[in-house]
This record gives C-alpha cells, structure tokens and sequence, in this order.
C-alpha cells in the first residue's frame, strides 16, 4: 500500500458559497492513519486506524463508509469527509477504526451495482462485528465505550447492527451507541419486524432523494412508540452528504437505488448542517 493511501488528506480548502471550509484546519494536532489488518467472517479486513495522542485507554468508534468505498476514485487516499471525520474525533479523543468492506474483498465503489457482494444487512454487520471484536483486543481501546457509526450504506448497515439478533454472544460488551448519517430506511421500516437495542441517532436530511427521510421518520416513531430509543434529526433544506467538507450540490446520475428510482438523486454539503453535525456527533459518542 503507497505511503499516500495509508495516510489522511491532513488539510483540503475550496471556495465554497462565498467562504473557504476548512478540512481538519482547525485541528492543533493531526493523527496519521495507520493501516491494519484483522479477521472478519471469511475475509481479512483491511482498516484505517486513527489513534489519538497518549496512552489511553480511549473510547473507540467502529466508522462504515458508504457505497462509494472508503477512498477517493484512485483509491491513493481516504475520501475528504472519511478523513475529516476521523481529523475530527480523534482530536476529541476517540480511537477511529474504518473497516474498508469493499477493497478487503476486491470491490470497487458499489453505487451503482443493484446485485451487491457485500450487502449491508449482512457482510458489513460481520464486518462492523469483527471490527468491535479487533478493538476489544487492544489494551488502548476502552472495551465498554465503543461507538458505531456509518454513512450512507454505511448508514443503513448501523440500522441493520443494532437489531436484536446481533447482539454480543462472546460475553465482551456491545457496542455503546449507534449513529446513523442518511441511511436507508425502507426496507426495515417496511418489514414491521425492525427492533433496536442499542440507542440509535439518525442524522438526515429533509430534501434527501437518495435515502429520504420520511421512511427513517417512521422507522423511528414506530421504535419510539415500543419504547427503544430511537432520535432523528431532520435538517431541513439538506441532501445527501450534507456534512461533506467540500462538495457543492450536484445531480449523481446512474445510481442503483434512490429515493424516485429514477437512479438520480442530488449530494452535496450544507454548511449549517453540516456545523451542528460536526458540534453533535462528539456529545452523542460514548466516552
């Protein structure tokens, strides 16, 4: 692997809207990216590890990157809002892992792939339970407060972790919390079997016409409605990966599944949601 794939994109700046956004530039101090390698269910997973400053133990976050993979188009580098992402909170102090669940078994980007190898109801639930299990061998990881996260696919493979049916059977503790950025809700929503049991937070946006909202608001007010613990957050007005650090609203065409499946859904940053994400996410993640 080159020296510039197994290390972050330390510093990005466009103009945008009028004003400069900054990746990780506010940052005292940059972790490097560190690529490891553990079992997972059949494969070997590859994971980009981002380790905070000291000795630890920390709180650790299993993060799933969605369907375009966890590096940028040449695969030379992690993706701007992978690299923000783990900039961000491994300067909060949390222990980053980022199980690459495409490039491990020889995928590229899967968009725009309807018959997927790596499902996120299944693989990618082996993989975000392996990537626990890997952290929960490290002295510098805190056992009980790892938190799991996901984009997008990534997103909709946390929906499918929490459900009952994966809970831990190795005696270790689960995982914390749960957070879900855009995922995809129809499918659990429409089953009427979706249970939860581990806190979950979904993050969406209200004008998504990748993943829309409305099947996660009702996803979430079913939960609530039998007492698990179920938050959504619609940020109105925003797309699909409104918290990107730099990429300007545009029409992604060709896509697998989308919202009008019609294959055409808009993506891009919006710098208000975006902002109360960056804020959010540090106080949701279990310490």
């Amino acid at each position: 692997m080159s020296a510039v794939r197994s290390n972050p994109l330390l510093r990005v700046s466009r103009a945008f809207g009028g004003g400069i956004l900054m990746l990780a530039a506010a940052h005292a101090t940059h972790a490097a990216a560190e690529t490891v390698t553990f079992p997972g269910d059949g494969v070997t997973l590859e994971a980009q590890l981002f380790r905070p400053q000291g000795a630890g133990p920390f709180p650790a976050v299993v993060a799933l990157h969605g369907c375009s993979g966890l590096y940028e188009r040449k695969g030379e580098r992690l993706s701007a809002r992978h690299a923000d992402w783990a900039e961000r909170l491994s300067a909060e102090g949390f222990l980053v892992l980022l199980p690459d669940s495409f490039t491990s078994r020889g995928l590229g980007p899967q968009c725009r792939v309807r018959e997927r190898e790596t499902r996120p109801s299944r693989e990618r639930v082996a993989d975000a339970l392996a990537a626990k299990a890997y952290l929960q061998t490290r002295p510098d990881v805190k056992a009980g407060a790892i938190s799991l996260l996901g984009w997008s696919n990534g997103g909709s493979t946390v929906l499918y972790a929490v459900e009952p049916r994966h809970a831990a059977k190795d005696g270790k503790p689960d995982f914390a919390v749960a957070i879900a950025f855009y995922p995809g809700c129809r499918v659990p929503a429409e089953s009427g079997r979706w249970h939860t049991r581990l806190k979950l937070h979904i993050l969406i946006g209200g004008a998504d016409d990748w993943t829309p909202a409305a099947p996660c608001e009702s996803l979430a007010n079913t939960a609530q409605g039998a007492g698990e613990s179920v938050a959504i957050k619609v940020y109105p007005g925003a797309y699909h990966d409104f918290d990107h650090p730099n990429q300007p609203v545009h029409l992604v065409r060709g896509l697998a599944f989308t919202g009008s499946g019609t294959g055409a859904a808009h993506s891009g940053t919006d710098p208000a949601s975006r902002a109360d994400a960056i804020k959010l996410v540090p106080t949701l993640l279990a310490r």
